[in-house]
């Protein structure tokens, strides 16, 4: 249960962590950035806010709330996934690209532990 929560949770830090990257190489007037700060922790909040449902599913070990929590990070992926072309576009953001490969590996890393069976239940004949 908590490597389940311990690897969502490492993936919100990194979906954090690219948000914060993103916005110190702004790529035009309507991205965030640091001089604008109300729209940076705006983008931080919906990014905590969206990462809620994985985290308190992570808690359940029931075996459907984990096909939903698997399902839901499977959306977390698609969206790392559509970070890493954006750095390699733009000339000064491939830190941009490297963190959305670095949060697809563990999101996709997240999705295997939080469907791995680990019961230790025995069978009695």
């Amino acid at each position: 249960m908590f490597k389940r929560f311990f690897m969502v949770l490492v993936t919100l830090i990194i979906a954090v962590g690219a948000i914060l990257l993103a916005a110190k190489h702004p790529t035009g007037p309507n991205t965030i950035s640091y001089d604008e700060p109300l729209g940076l922790w705006l983008s931080i909040g919906i990014v905590v806010i969206l990462f809620l449902p994985p985290l308190i599913l992570s808690l359940f070990n029931n075996l459907v709330v984990r096909v939903i929590s698997a399902v839901y990070q499977g959306f977390v992926v698609i969206a790392f996934l559509g970070i890493i072309p954006i750095g390699f576009l733009f000339s000064n953001n491939i830190g941009v690209s490297v963190i959305g490969i670095l949060g697809t590996l563990v999101c996709i890393g997240s999705i295997v532990v939080t469907l791995k069976n680990s019961s230790n239940k025995t069978v009695e004949v």
